[in-house]
């Protein structure tokens, strides 16, 4: 396992911070109404993608550097914030792109790994047959596979941990979007480095809960779809290497429907006005379903991404939970 260490993550967050800015993290009383608990939201929803990912990409891409010189150029599937993060860092480090996406992607998010720079394909009709053809684009040209999860990407995502936690030391509890798991362990790292005592809670959609199911099992289940419109955390398959390290040190996993999901994001809009995707809105669907369990305590959720697309937002804003495809499944 790479360094996890206090001065290992305040390492990897000046470098992060050399290219993006901290982001905020505001208690909103419109929340606190609602929920009878102090309640800080880390706006991860504002960095250069649009998405936390950004972080881990800059650690990664270093990391990648350093170790493996000869690489000219780099591969990967997405459904588009993963993909956004690894084609600005690497661009920016002077490497080649080529980004893999199923048949009917997100417009926007085809449009915005286009314009960091990305050569982008679309292949197949779900995420994993993208993650196959990239993976044989790999071997075929040459090009680097980069993964979901790495402690690389961990050790750069911390970063939104220690902001968070150096700004509001005396949380309680804090809910954390979990797809491939980075924004979990990444969490769990910053609050183990300071020594603090927060409980760190992981949320996933109840459609797609093979990360809590595994997490409860002590092992790994996978879920057989992953029909939910929050794509940044349908998941079907947990990663190991993420579960050996958020298992023993997680408090406990909550899953929550289409529904509730759908309205955390009118809510943000409402009392915060601003607009969190599916996965960005998971952690404040979680901490309605726990409000009670919360009342009184000081609690921040973690809005992981403000990337969803235009008319599924007009939907979701106009009252509806959109409905979700049998061709959609696990994504990154």
């Amino acid at each position: 396992m790479t360094d996890l260490s206090l001065a290992s993550l305040r390492s990897a967050a000046a470098m992060v911070h050399a290219q993006v800015p901290p982001t905020p993290q505001y208690a909103w009383p419109l929340l606190a109404g609602r929920t009878g608990c102090d309640v800080w939201v880390k706006h991860e929803n504002h960095t250069p993608t649009g998405a936390f990912k950004v972080r881990g990409a800059i650690t990664y891409i270093d990391w990648l550097r350093a170790t493996h010189p000869e690489v000219s150029g780099i591969i990967t599937a997405t459904r588009g914030n993963h993909g956004q993060a690894q084609v600005r860092a690497a661009k920016a480090a002077g490497l080649s792109v080529t980004i893999v996406v199923p048949h009917g992607n997100a417009l926007e998010k085809n449009a915005a790994m286009r314009a960091f720079g990305a050569n982008l394909i679309e292949h197949g009709h779900d995420f994993d047959s993208a993650k196959a053809e990239a993976l044989r684009l790999s071997e075929s040209q040459g090009l680097y596979m980069v993964p979901a999860y790495h402690d690389q990407l961990v050790r750069g995502v911390a970063s939104y941990g220690l902001e968070l936690f150096d700004a509001v030391p005396d949380i309680d509890t804090v809910y954390v979007p979990v797809g491939c798991g980075s924004g979990l362990c990444g969490t769990i790292a910053a609050r183990d480095a300071l020594g603090l005592n927060t409980k760190v809670v992981g949320v996933v959609s109840a459609h797609v809960d093979a990360a809590k199911r595994s997490f409860e099992a002590g092992r790994l289940i996978a879920s057989p779809t992953a029909y939910t419109f929050a794509d940044g955390v349908a998941v079907c398959t947990p990663v190991q290497a993420a579960l050996d390290y958020f298992g023993p040190r997680a408090d406990r996993f909550v899953a929550v429907t289409d529904d509730e999901v759908a309205q955390a994001i009118r809510i943000y809009w409402e009392d915060t006005h601003n607009l969190a995707e599916g996965a960005g809105a998971v952690a404040l669907a979680a901490l309605f379903q726990e409000k009670e369990r919360m009342r009184g305590k000081k609690v921040a959720v973690i809005l992981s991404g403000g990337n969803g697309d235009r008319s599924q937002m007009a939907e979701i804003l106009s009252g509806a939970t959109p409905q979700v495809h049998q061709d959609m499944r696990r994504a990154i």
